[in-house]
């Protein structure tokens, strides 16, 4: 077929030549560029600290290894704590901000700890620390005598409870649930539960374990209300169990005067 296709060619008078308009090449058209989609710039972060905390969130660190706490990231250590406490609950800290390296990635997290004094704050490295978001806030008006429970900045839950006596009182400041515990004894002073939180009596520094203080419930409902604990915040039992469902440790617990 080749051949034919050539023989055909080959015979065309000059007349038909004339007649046959001239073959031109098509032009070949112009590549266009293929367009490079640029690779995104690697992050770069300043080593500020972050707030993590605010009115409507916070984040609970749990420490499934413990943690060593130091007073400024690789500074001084403060203390150091092992996976469970003395109650044999596993560690939680309130994690208040966090600094991170030039590729954004958190190296230290700015946390509460558990220990005198109250309010203490030190820095563990972001690798001991697994973060839970959590979306509660207690808040204790002691002069009130009132708790309130609020979820992602909206109040839920509102109760009357009693606070520390004068010569006991319920320490002021700002607070995380650091264990969550069922006594042996659900009809006893503490009732069905009891939230502790990392503060301690500023009075009471040779009880037990320093003296810690917990939200909980009591066997003696007629303190509801009055200025009679040794620094505890009571609640009613049946209260005490609807809060003690919901809410998990790293929960912020702001005590106002």
């Amino acid at each position: 077929m080749a051949l034919v296709a050539a023989g055909c060619g080959s015979v065309r008078s000059q007349h038909d030549a004339a007649k046959s308009p001239p073959v031109h090449a098509a032009p070949k058209p112009n590549p266009k560029p293929v367009a490079q989609t640029p690779k995104p710039a690697p992050p770069r972060c300043s080593a500020a600290e972050r707030v993590l905390t605010s009115a409507r969130a916070s984040y609970a660190g749990f420490a499934p290894s413990g943690a060593v706490a130091y007073r400024t990231p690789g500074g001084a250590v403060i203390a150091r704590f092992g996976s469970e406490n003395v109650n044999g609950y596993p560690t939680y800290f309130g994690v208040l901000g966090k600094r991170v390296g030039k590729d954004c990635r958190p190296l230290w997290y700015r946390v509460q700890l558990p220990i005198r004094p109250n309010g203490a704050i030190g820095w563990v490295r972001a690798s001991a620390i697994e973060l839970q978001p959590v979306d509660l806030r207690i808040e204790v008006d002691v002069s009130r005598r009132q708790l309130t429970l609020f979820r992602a900045g909206k109040r839920v839950l509102h109760a009357i409870v009693a606070v520390g006596a004068s010569a006991t009182p319920t320490p002021i400041g700002r607070y995380y649930v650091n264990q969550r515990l069922v006594p042996a004894d659900t009809s006893g002073p503490y009732g069905p539960g009891a939230l502790g939180i990392s503060a301690f009596s500023p009075v009471l520094t040779g009880w037990a374990q320093g003296g810690p203080v917990a939200i909980h419930g009591t066997n003696e409902p007629w303190s509801i209300g009055h200025a009679v604990s040794n620094g505890c915040i009571r609640l009613p039992n049946d209260t005490l169990s609807r809060l003690f469902e919901i809410v998990p440790p790293g929960t912020q617990v702001i005590i106002h005067p």
